[in-house]
């Protein structure tokens, strides 16, 4: 076991878990996306306990977002740990923090705007006339038309700018 006191091997892993990139999305660490729920310390067994909520139950990155949560945490010499994920509540784009969402415009994804307070209902195409504006991470412009509802991942979708012309990719709100 690490020496150091809880509070420290606490504050220690929010602090390594800034540099853990997510794999889909290398602009962001895991715990600007919001994924990392909680770090907090086992007293019967010593062991820090992190947990995640994966951006949907279906990612196929969360194996390989696990296992490099625990390899930063053990080259830290955090260790022992261990991951639990957590389903409930349902992960939000709204849990990316303000530095998540700049590093994301400034890797040219525009980020997802507010998902919402949970009274509006899940929909999976916004309804014609409906859907706020997606802002160009390259140019600010406004002027952006939605090329295809899925972009290299299934949480974003694919955009062209008109004004700039270039593509881009808007992380979806959730």
């Amino acid at each position: 076991m690490v020496n150091g006191s809880a509070a420290e091997r606490i504050e220690g892993a929010w602090s390594v878990l800034s540099t853990v990139l997510d794999p889909e999305v290398p602009a962001v660490s895991v715990r600007d996306l919001g994924i990392v729920r909680e770090v907090r310390l086992e007293q019967a067994d010593g062991e820090l306990e992190i947990v995640l909520t994966p951006t949907y139950s279906g990612c196929p990155a969360t194996e390989v977002i696990e296992q490099e949560v625990l390899a930063a945490i053990a080259a830290a010499g955090l260790g022992p740990a261990r991951v639990r994920l957590q389903r409930a509540p349902a992960w939000t784009s709204d849990w990316i923090s303000e530095a998540g969402r700049r590093s994301l415009r400034e890797y040219g994804i525009a980020p997802p705007g507010p998902a919402g307070d949970g009274a509006i209902p899940v929909r999976f195409m916004a309804r014609a006339g409906n859907a706020a504006p997606v802002a160009c991470p390259r140019c600010a412009s406004a002027e952006t038309e939605q090329l295809a509802a899925f972009g290299s991942t299934a949480c974003k979708a694919l955009y062209r700018c008109r004004a700039c012309r270039e593509p881009f990719e808007h992380f979806k709100p959730i």
